[in-house]
């Protein structure tokens, strides 16, 4: 009998040994062959049906795995090479992106301003689609930041973007001179107005620079957009044939404030003010609340070169190439740094004021041109006047013109005991009758000459209210102009109807009773039929006013302008109060040394010295 296989003596639990006396003859399982089944062959076991490997052969290669050769560079593993061929392929398309848009390079963070409230930095691979101030890098890799205007933005941008801009501007400059370590930077530019940020790069340099989208894509992207807004200061004819304007102020005529004075003295100051930095000088008007400038004053002063591109007209920062001047974004310009820089700190007496004071004047002299409706009739009617105060031959003194403008309405005086309600108008005529009496004292040594000088001598008052024309104090004073009233209530109610007949609804009669009121000017041209709609906030319109509204806001104006025309041409004196725009819009209208030097610009409301815009 065949010896029995033997595996107690392996040495690997998986390798069956031969011994040498074994057949080595292939077994049937493994040829085809059928297995034994008689139920005799007791020493045949199932053993080899345990492994799943064939018994070894000498002519088979061994059984036992070898040994693989150990490699110094471990091979990657398969999550290691899906992560690298991702990379890669973002990386490629990124790359063709760029191409694509013209390698044009994107500002990398911007600011975006949310529900009103505050601020948020957000992380942008394309230019924002409204305007903000954004940061870039230079080709140094060091941040910088500029703001970035869409090209189809409209222009002017509202009030509320500008306001907003110039919040984020101060945020965004902060944010950069952090990143560089410069934070010690930002204590100088409260006190040096003419203080430039190293940091800001002018939206023109930045194109050049390739850090916002170049000129030609603009160009592409505007259209006509670039021609939005409705400038003064620019030629009409071969506007194509000028240079761009290297720098300049654009003045936009909107407020939320609905007197004018305010308007007017910034307009003035800024005109100064783009003298002095050898800046072109343009007018916006496309939204102002009084209609169109050209229909109160003449044209501006016309530029030697073209305005640029809207979207290169930035409100901040106040050194910025195109500068944008409105309501909203005053205090960029005229904030505490612009009074440090043109008030004269060590003076404490009306010559503080005297830089501020110089350029209004620069701006009025330069602007305060009249329609050719309104400019004649001033010219007349300070002719007729001052006929009225000569003196007939043989006297050397003629009689003294003592403006007065009485302001009321929503203004109130500064000083304390009537601020709730309005200077009292005896006030006024006392201190007119004591300038009288001053200036034309019978002890003089010219006699006799002087009292009859001081019966030539009169009132002209100019007022919003149309009841003080008609107070006792002012009686035999006279109007600055009689062009354009505005009529109160008894006036609109002059016209008597036939009581037998039947007439259509009309609205009732109301007139300027109190003076000049902010929600009555609002609402002009609105009937009471719309009084359901009535603004609870007077600083923002509802909607575009009709034709019939600009026409009554026209007409304020002009009749507002030429008040103050007659007032400053025609007064030797002027008495009035420093809380009214007005009053301050005089003192530049009669010049220095006749309103400050010698004394003629009279304030009656507190011990206040003159002052320029307001904010």
């Amino acid at each position: 009998m065949a010896p029995t296989m033997d595996f107690s003596q392996g040495t690997h639990p998986k390798v069956m040994i031969a011994p040498p006396r074994l057949n080595l003859r292939r077994a049937a399982s493994y040829q085809g062959e059928k297995a034994p089944t008689s139920s005799t062959s007791s020493r045949f076991n199932f053993n080899h049906l345990i492994f799943s490997s064939p018994p070894p052969s000498p002519g088979l290669p061994a059984l036992v795995p070898r040994p693989r050769k150990s490699s110094s560079a471990p091979r990657p593993s398969r999550v290691l090479r899906v992560l690298v061929w991702t990379t890669g392929l973002a990386t490629f398309l990124l790359l063709i992106r760029a191409l694509i848009h013209g390698g044009k390079r994107i500002p990398v963070v911007g600011w975006a301003f949310e529900d009103g409230e505050g601020y948020e930095m957000v992380r942008q691979n394309e230019p924002p689609e409204f305007p903000t101030p954004v940061t870039v890098s230079d080709r140094h890799g060091k941040p910088k930041w500029t703001v970035y205007i869409p090209p189809t933005s409209q222009f002017p941008l509202s009030m509320k973007e500008y306001s907003n801009m110039c919040d984020k501007c101060q945020e965004v400059a902060s944010h950069v001179r952090e990143l560089r370590g410069q934070s010690h930077l930002s204590r100088q530019t409260p006190h040096d107005y003419y203080y430039e940020d190293p940091n800001f790069i002018d939206v023109r340099d930045a194109e050049k620079r390739g850090l916002l989208p170049g000129t030609e894509t603009n160009t592409r992207k505007i259209g006509v957009q670039a021609q939005d807004g409705h400038l003064m200061g620019q030629r009409k004819e071969g506007l194509a044939d000028l240079e761009t304007c290297r720098t300049s102020i654009t003045v936009v005529l909107e407020s939320s404030d609905a007197g004018l004075g305010p308007t007017l003295m910034m307009l003035w100051t800024a005109y100064g003010l783009a003298q002095k930095e050898k800046r072109a000088f343009f007018i916006e008007d496309s939204r102002w609340a009084y209609g169109r400038y050209m229909d109160i004053f003449k044209s501006s002063p016309v530029q030697n070169c073209r305005p640029p591109p809207r979207y290169q007209m930035l409100p901040c920062p106040r050194n910025a190439k195109h500068l944008v001047v409105s309501a909203a974004t005053s205090r960029e310009v005229f904030g505490n740094s612009f009074a440090a820089k043109y008030e004269n700190t060590k003076r404490t007496d009306i010559n503080r004021e005297r830089g501020v004071y110089d350029l209004a004047r620069v701006g009025y002299e330069a602007l305060f041109h009249l329609n050719d409706d309104d400019q004649p009739y001033v010219r007349g009617r300070v002719k007729d006047l001052r006929a009225r105060a000569s003196v007939p031959q043989g006297n050397y003194n003629d009689g003294t013109i003592i403006g007065v403008h009485v302001r009321q309405g929503d203004v109130h005086p500064f000083e304390y005991q009537y601020n709730g309600a309005y200077i009292p108008l005896d006030l006024y005529a006392q201190k007119s009758k004591e300038l009288i009496e001053e200036r034309h004292n019978s002890s003089t040594p010219l006699g006799g000459e002087d009292v009859v000088a001081k019966q030539y001598s009169f009132m002209v008052v100019a007022s919003d209210n149309p009841d003080v024309y008609e107070a006792d104090e002012f009686k035999n004073a006279f109007r600055a102009q009689e062009q354009i009233k505005l009529a109160g209530k008894q006036d609109a109610e002059t016209v008597v109807s036939d009581p037998s007949m039947m007439h259509k609804f009309v609205d009732e009669a109301f007139g300027w009773e109190g003076g000049f009121f902010a929600s009555m000017f609002w609402n002009l041209g609105r009937t009471t039929l719309h009084n359901a709609d009535a603004l609870d906030d007077v600083s923002q319109e509802p909607e575009t006013p009709s034709a019939d509204a600009m026409r009554l806001r026209g007409l304020i104006a002009r009749a507002y302008m030429m008040d103050l025309a007659v007032l400053g041409e025609a007064s030797d004196t002027v008495i009035c109060t420093m809380s009214a725009m007005g009053c301050r819009l005089l003192a530049v209208m009669m010049g220095w040394d006749k309103a400050m030097a010698h004394g003629n610009w009279i304030n009656i409301d507190g011990d206040f010295m003159w002052t320029g815009v307001t904010l």
